[in-house]
């Protein structure tokens, strides 16, 4: 069943996992165990010894029908069966120990691997992330990793064991009657077709499970963050339709799963029933001809159940094996992505010859910002030819040239998709510029390590993210090592101090997902605290005041004017009213710079910005250029 036509129809083309062999998952999950060596070695041990204690049984019981019952020997009864109870109680001592020490294993190596994926997802460019679904990504750090995990651990100690077993109990069988031996080994080539059937069939129908359950997520998720606007468009019963087409492509993956499951199991079972069936016919005709006692028939018929039990193992570790494989090919997609590439040393560029200062103030910069984590930067700007696409057909800025000297603001201004925030999210290194060079302080930007480029630079975004966490918290997102005072300090002026004082609980309130339980202007007010307190020399604001009315307005406004004090700022601007005392004013237009100056500059020429100044009044820039294009 297709997906309901609607947002987030169709999984994102660019995102489908990569097929891998089953050695590679193999190879590559098995990674995980090389630090825990001694307690995979452990469990394997202690799995071996529950089998060895297992193997006495049917020893002990052909004993006892050969020596005790046929030739009544009573008083030998009681000794052999405390041998037994003896041999019972040791597997399963050692079936407990393996348990507790599996699990231990298990959580440290599912621990290792959540850990690896999320400090992979962390290292990732935001662009990555652009054509990605959140709930995609959760399902395949979480329930992926888990499928790995069992592949892993149950994998290693279930499959070692039953080889082992396997082997053990077939050379048991050959020592004690090679014909009938030969006799159980009749189904085997029924096993081995099966085996390969469902192992060469198997991989799709996994994925296909996978994707799906992955889609579903994926639509639940999306669904819960924006719930205000579906209950406010009164779309339930459509989001309800949507959600049962993925629900039933899962239901249908997971239906194609268990029917070839349902085929595979009960053939592998009866093939295992064969085996025993030709035994016991054949050993039966031998104990008629005496040939052999009923203890002994009964022995190998014991021993052929410790034979054809791990082998049914097998062909469940086979599922499992099929599940993981294609849950590894996601979480892999992930693990293999390729990391923001800054890198210091070999693929430093060549600084600017006229950065302001000259060279040895560039040399300068790039000594200090590449030894020391947490060098400040002065905060001059530039921008030298730079060119952006998303691929050919999708040019967004074209041969772009600024210059922001320390503690100036420039702001820019332009229709939506004139490239505004694409030029600033050059700056922080979201994105890397395809062409031309960005500098800050005479320093090629390539050339700064990532966590130092981004301790530099603070951004409040129009539309303010708060974790769902405390104020406090929030608020010292912006610094972790900040004492009491310095938050205080902060979220005074950022014009939030008060209006936190009246909470309940104060900075300790919690503020709900995406800070749903502040107004809008509260949430930009403890965004613009957090950059406060962040204190970084370079300022990206995008339009901090839109929709908001017009006292928060004030507040927010009065609150960026100290957090842009002494601060290099680039402000997206939406409204005339907050660019007028800017240092320089660049007007983007399909992604070039058409227009630059000051406010009075751009007046005086009577170009572009003159006209919507002229238009706006107190209208929002974005709607004068559309008002612009259509006359």
């Amino acid at each position: 069943m297709s997906a309901h036509p609607g947002f987030g129809a169709h999984t994102d083309p660019s995102f489908k996992s990569q097929p891998r062999s089953t050695g590679e998952v193999v190879r590559r999950v098995g990674v995980y165990l090389l630090p825990y060596k001694l307690m995979a070695a452990g469990t394997i041990g202690f799995a071996l010894l529950s089998l060895a204690a297992a193997f006495t049984y049917p020893k002990l019981t052909q004993h006892v029908i050969d020596e005790v019952i046929s030739k009544k020997h009573a008083d030998s009864l009681a000794p052999v069966m405390a041998l037994l109870i003896g041999a019972f109680f040791l597997r399963e001592l050692f079936t407990s120990l393996r348990i507790r020490l599996n699990n231990e294993l298990e959580q440290k190596v599912i621990l290792d691997l959540r850990r690896d994926v999320y400090a992979r997802l962390q290292r990732l460019p935001v662009g990555w992330f652009d054509q990605r679904a959140s709930g995609d990504l959760m399902t395949r750090v979480i329930e992926d990793v888990n499928a790995m995990e069992r592949l892993l651990i149950d994998g290693t100690e279930q499959g070692a064991v039953a080889i082992l077993s396997i082997v053990g109990v077939l050379t048991i069988l050959f020592w004690t009657n090679p014909l009938l031996a030969g006799v159980a080994l009749v189904p085997l080539p029924l096993l081995i077709g099966g085996a390969l059937w469902y192992t060469l069939t198997a991989h799709k129908r996994y994925r296909a499970q996978r994707q799906a359950s992955s889609a579903m997520n994926a639509l639940l998720m999306d669904n819960l963050q924006g719930i205000r606007q579906i209950k406010s468009f009164g779309r339930e019963r459509h989001e309800d339709e949507r959600f049962g087409a993925r629900a039933e492509d899962l239901r249908q993956g997971t239906l194609t799963v268990m029917r070839a499951w349902a085929i595979y199991s009960p053939a592998m079972a009866f093939a295992s029933s064969l085996g025993i069936g030709l035994v016991l016919w054949f050993g039966g005709s031998q104990v008629l001809a005496n040939k052999m006692t009923v203890g002994e028939l009964v022995q190998f018929l014991l021993y052929l159940g410790l034979f054809y039990e791990p082998i049914s193992r097998l062909h469940g570790l086979n599922q499992m094996l099929q599940s993981a494989r294609a849950a590894s090919e996601r979480v892999f997609d992930i693990m293999d992505a390729t990391e923001e590439n800054h890198r210091v040393g070999d693929d430093v560029r060549s600084l600017t010859s006229n950065a302001e200062g000259g060279m040895r103030s560039a040399e300068s910069s790039q000594r200090l910002l590449t030894s020391s984590p947490s060098a400040r930067m002065r905060g001059e700007v530039r921008y030298e030819s730079v060119g952006f696409h998303y691929g050919p057909e999708r040019v967004v800025l074209k041969n772009i040239s600024l210059h922001a000297r320390p503690g100036q603001m420039t702001a820019l201004v332009g229709p939506t998709g004139a490239g505004k925030s694409t030029l600033v999210n050059l700056l922080p290194a979201f994105y890397q510029a395809t062409s031309g060079r960005v500098f800050i302080d005479g320093v090629d930007i390539q050339s700064v390590p990532l966590e130092t480029l981004r301790q530099q630079i603070s951004v409040v975004a129009q539309e303010a993210f708060l974790f769902n966490g405390t104020i406090r918290e929030n608020i010292l997102y912006g610094r972790l090592d900040a004492n009491e005072a310095d938050l205080h300090a902060a979220a005074k002026a950022a014009n939030c101090h008060e209006f936190i004082m009246r909470l309940p609980e104060g900075y300790d309130s919690r503020v709900g997902e995406r800070g749903v339980k502040l107004s809008v202007g509260e949430k930009q007010r403890v965004s613009i605290a957090r950059a406060l307190l962040k204190n970084a020399p370079i300022l990206i604001l995008d339009e901090a005041t839109a929709s908001v009315d017009t006292q928060t307005e004030k507040l927010i406004q009065e609150a960026l004017e100290r957090l842009m004090a002494g601060r290099t700022s680039f402000v997206i601007a939406h409204r005339l009213s907050t660019i007028r005392k800017a240092d320089q004013i660049l007007v983007l237009r399909q992604g070039e710079i058409v227009e630059r100056g000051t406010h009075d500059e751009l007046l005086a020429t009577d170009g572009l910005y003159a006209k919507l100044a002229r238009i706006q009044n107190t209208t929002f820039i974005e709607e004068s250029f559309e008002k612009l294009a259509a006359v």
